[in-house]
């Protein structure tokens, strides 16, 4: 007993090391059993995958290749750590043939899908810059008819992952984010999206899955970090250091539109069984007997195009990959403004020309990626890639919509 009075005694008298002490060994104990339950998630997966590299192939079949393209600077230069820790050991666990491609500079990726050979499956292991790069290169080359159907897997190691939230189910942890979005690559669904094609009058396409976006809150985002030091007070400082500068913060812009169209039958993925001789034969003597009554030409109707001119704080020009399994009637994109009563959905077939009154009119974000701004036309590509999903996040969309 005098023991613990002694004890007591000396923890009131130094009362200051004391604190520290526990607050120290708190922060260590919650640091270390952390690291235990991301080692716990890892195991997890890893078992998972093994399951997959388990399953048994024919002779004549060969192992599955999948191209990795991986960007190391991502998440402040984490990615390369962050996928060899979580998402590497995964892919080959599964017993795929896996080549990793890692990017040195801004724009490589877009280089290097020009030279890629085809593959079975796509990886890309980055942020929403990565993403861009790659699918730009993708629907850059000759052959991107066939080319883009070869399934893109998506594993978030990117500062920004908005694609993600469309394709896995978010989590705050970052290890369990990554492995889940790994092992959904291992089984196998896909969902098919939806692409933007942004073009100027000179440079060539950029591609887009979630949005081109330009106005005062895109200004005012990218100047958030600046001030880093005011801590959980920088984004109100951000927005009134803003409206000192510049007020009333209005962009003008002209937006031409035309209405959407009704979404064409899906196409089965594989091809019918040829019809045997007997009915091909049948068929063929139909014909030469009662030949078919060839139909008149469809007079097509002249294009409605709807135009703008709009005052608004912010435009933007998003496709609806937020919800990919949603059941749609048509393909179409959506165009939207702050502080001016427009919404409109436009037709995928017709460009959108989005031109600007007025030079140095700012930059865009494409898909959280700056661009300069000037007049383009957008044009949506329905159902162009496909990527694969998670069934967790597949059945949470289904219910919403």
């Amino acid at each position: 007993m005098a023991r613990v009075v002694k004890v007591f005694v000396t923890l009131r008298n130094h009362w200051k090391k004391s604190t520290v002490a526990a607050c120290a060994l708190s922060y260590g104990g919650h640091w270390l059993y952390g690291k235990h339950c991301d080692n716990l998630l890892r195991r997890d997966a890893c078992l998972a995958a093994r399951e997959f590299g388990r399953q048994q192939i024919s002779p004549q079949e060969q192992l599955k290749k999948a191209t990795v393209i991986l960007n190391p600077a991502a998440c402040r230069g984490k990615a390369n750590n962050l996928f060899e820790k979580n998402a590497a050991p995964i892919l080959h666990l599964a017993g795929m043939e896996v080549t990793l491609v890692k990017t040195d500079y801004e724009g490589q990726a877009k280089k290097l899908m020009e030279l890629m050979e085809q593959t079975d499956m796509l990886i890309v292991a980055g942020g929403d810059g990565t993403l861009q790069e790659v699918i730009t290169g993708l629907l850059r080359r000759a052959d991107h008819e066939s080319f883009s159907k070869t399934p893109i897997g998506f594993i978030p190691l990117g500062s920004h992952n908005s694609l993600s939230e469309s394709l896995h189910i978010l989590s705050d942890n970052q290890v369990k984010h990554i492995t889940s979005a790994t092992l959904s690559i291992l089984q196998g669904e896909t969902v098919p999206l939806d692409v933007l094609q942004i073009k100027g009058e000179k440079e060539q396409p950029v591609f887009a899955l979630i949005g081109l976006r330009w106005g005062a809150f895109r200004d005012v985002a990218s100047t958030i970090k600046k001030y880093w030091y005011l801590g959980p007070l920088k984004i109100k400082a951000a927005h009134w250091f803003s409206t000192l500068r510049e007020w009333p913060q209005v962009h003008e812009a002209s937006v031409s539109y035309i209405a959407p169209t009704l979404r064409p039958p899906d196409l089965p993925e594989q091809k019918p069984q040829r019809p045997n001789l007997m009915y091909r034969i049948a068929r063929r003597l139909k014909n030469y007997w009662y030949p078919p009554i060839p139909e008149s030409p469809k007079v097509e109707e002249p294009e409605r195009w709807d135009e703008r001119t709009l005052s608004t704080l912010e435009l933007s020009i998003q496709t609806q990959n937020k919800n990919p399994v949603q059941t749609r009637i048509d393909d179409s994109l959506l165009v939207l403004c702050v502080r001016y009563s427009f919404c409109s959905m436009t037709s995928p077939y017709c460009p959108v020309p989005f031109p600007l009154p007025q030079e140095g009119a700012g930059f865009y974000n494409i898909d959280n990626e700056e661009y300069e701004a000037m007049s383009v036309e957008v044009r949506l590509l329905p159902r162009k890639l496909r990527f694969f999903c998670s069934a967790e996040r597949r059945e949470q969309e289904e219910g919403q919509g």
